[in-house]
């Protein structure tokens, strides 16, 4: 490799063991990064910002897909709207513990598909907390069920899990390719860890009927702080998720969507938009800037082709053994290390790896149309599911898992890395097992 290839790579590693190893913040290190590979000549402003040729730059369809779904959120948030849905969750499940949790999982998993998984556990963890304070029970474990809920529902829709979206950017993946392919398999893993939660949290947590009877008193009703607004969000929810649904056939991209759903509710919002835009994630947004650049450096300097190539040695270039290896590394790396990265570097991978997998294709055939081509696909669906499984695995593994932490955290209740892996290392390597299962009978058998 040329000089630069070892410069690139040297920056990408010793951002990537700052990030895993949590010595500095990840934004920071991400825009750090990035702006190392242009300073010293990696990669130019304009490859950088807006791609080259072959070379993608800052994903905007992924950024303005983040940021229009965010001020949606945000202006949702003031009417109370998921309070009501934790309170209510808990009053049908009559105060038990492990019903709540299972409730509250299941809303966990259905917002994280329909929201995002970030969003979704930012809001919940925090009721949660209160609700099991009130009933005088620890609240860690079940916020770990949490966590791994918000992971796996996540995983089921193009917008639910931020991988998804970088993958979707670069494969033209529909809103409903995600549900049609990762929709049943993660069914199944849902349903088993709701009967994980019915024998661990089941046995283990008991309760007294005053402390039922406490967390029964709470009033939903009061939870609703704007009902006129609550109204208006509904509706521009329900458009944005309808244009999710038909993007594919009426050809426009998730990001123009979910930015005029945002733009339609600050039109509605009787309150000015500063409030809205001052509460989007920005750390998060400029860490996928930051990130999209060293990618684009590592595309540039012909790291990413290197490690194509040994992918297809180690492989032989067979489609099965290379979708398998993609899931288990996704899963395992998305364990020591956020899996956003990680994924940002497989989809640049993969792009490369494609062409090479279809040496006698004509020139005719364009890089998207290999990178999407039918036998192709599995090894992304693989990339997918890996990642989404694979952030449950450990603390470090999914950013919905550093966020509950450190709601937690505030709220007296430390979530180690050694307790979260006591219960994500069992429940999610049979998760991992039924999802290789499912890929060789769905793709290959």
């Amino acid at each position: 490799m040329s000089l630069s290839a070892y410069v690139a790579s040297a920056i990408f590693v010793g951002i990537y063991a700052l990030i895993a190893l949590d010595r500095v913040d990840k934004t920071k290190a991400a825009v750090a990064g990035g702006a190392l590979m242009i300073l010293v000549g990696v990669v130019d402003q304009h490859t950088a910002f807006h791609g080259h040729e072959d070379v993608a730059g800052v994903d905007w369809n992924t950024i303005f897909l983040l940021i229009g779904m965010m001020i949606v959120v945000k202006i949702t948030r003031r009417t109370g709207l998921f309070e009501w849905v934790a309170i209510k969750t808990t009053k049908l499940a009559r105060g038990r513990p492990v019903l709540i949790l299972i409730g509250m999982c299941s809303t966990t998993a259905v917002l994280s598909a329909l929201l995002d998984n970030v969003t979704t556990i930012l809001l919940v963890v925090p009721t949660a907390i209160v609700i099991y304070e009130a009933l005088e029970v620890d609240p860690v474990p079940h916020l770990i069920f949490l966590i791994m809920a918000s992971n796996i529902g996540g995983s089921v829709t193009l917008i639910g899990h931020p991988p998804n979206i970088i993958i979707a950017s670069a494969t033209g993946f529909s809103f409903m390719d995600y549900i049609y392919v990762n929709g049943p398999i993660i069914g199944v893993i849902f349903v088993i860890l709701c009967a994980a939660i019915w024998v661990i949290i089941g046995r283990r947590v008991r309760v007294t009927e005053e402390q039922r009877t406490r967390v029964l008193e709470f009033d939903e009703a009061r939870a609703i702080r704007d009902a006129p607004l609550l109204r208006r969000c509904l509706l521009v929810l329900g458009l944005v998720l309808i244009g999710f649904v038909i993007h594919g056939s009426v050809g426009i991209e998730p990001a123009t969507i979910a930015l005029a759903g945002a733009a339609l509710l600050l039109l509605l919002d009787p309150e000015g938009p500063r409030e809205a835009l001052e509460e989007i994630e920005w750390p998060t947004i400029f860490f996928f800037i930051g990130l999209f650049i060293m990618v684009a450096g590592l595309r540039v300097t012909g790291v990413v082709e290197a490690v194509g190539m040994w992918m297809i040695r180690v492989t032989s270039g067979n489609l099965l053994a290379l979708t398998i290896m993609v899931l288990w590394v996704s899963a395992v790396a998305s364990a020591l290390m956020d899996n956003i990265p990680f994924v940002a570097t497989m989809a640049a991978l993969l792009r490369v790896v494609a062409p090479m997998l279809h040496p006698d294709s004509s020139s005719a055939e364009s890089v998207h149309q290999l990178v999407t081509h039918e036998s192709i696909r599995p090894i992304w669906w693989a990339l997918s599911l890996g990642a989404g499984m694979g952030g449950n695995l450990a603390l470090i593994g999914a950013s919905p898992n550093l966020v509950a932490a450190g709601v937690a955290s505030r709220s007296g209740h430390r979530i180690s890395f050694m307790r979260f892996l006591r219960y994500g290392l069992p429940i999610t390597t049979p998760f991992i097992g039924l999802c290789t299962l499912y890929l060789w009978l769905r793709f290959f058998a």
